[in-house]
């Protein structure tokens, strides 16, 4: 078993590399895309929003309503990618806790 020093010494090297892949995730971009690609938007990995594209196909002002429902499509489409990303990378984690 091991004493509580080596636990203490095993949780801050821990900490430590959770808090680099915290940053890793947060300067990764994820991209999500509606139907067609029509409409793309750009996301870091903490959730802030970088960028709004698009095609000039969808841009139609007697139809914002398809518009604004491709637009979310996309946004729901990046945000689940940096959620599965935030899962798979800092889910490695939960097992090595020393305690």
């Amino acid at each position: 078993m091991m004493n509580m020093q080596n636990m203490m010494r095993q949780a801050q090297k821990l900490q430590k590399q959770m808090e680099q892949k915290q940053a890793d995730l947060a300067a990764s971009q994820f991209t999500g895309k509606s139907a067609q690609e029509l409409v793309t938007v750009t996301f870091t990995g903490d959730k802030k929003l970088i960028s709004i594209d698009y095609k000039e196909a969808v841009v139609d002002p007697e139809d914002i309503e398809t518009l604004q429902d491709m637009t979310t499509q996309a946004i729901n489409d990046a945000l689940s990618q940096v959620d599965d990303a935030t899962k798979k990378i800092m889910g490695a984690f939960a097992g090595k806790m020393p305690f």
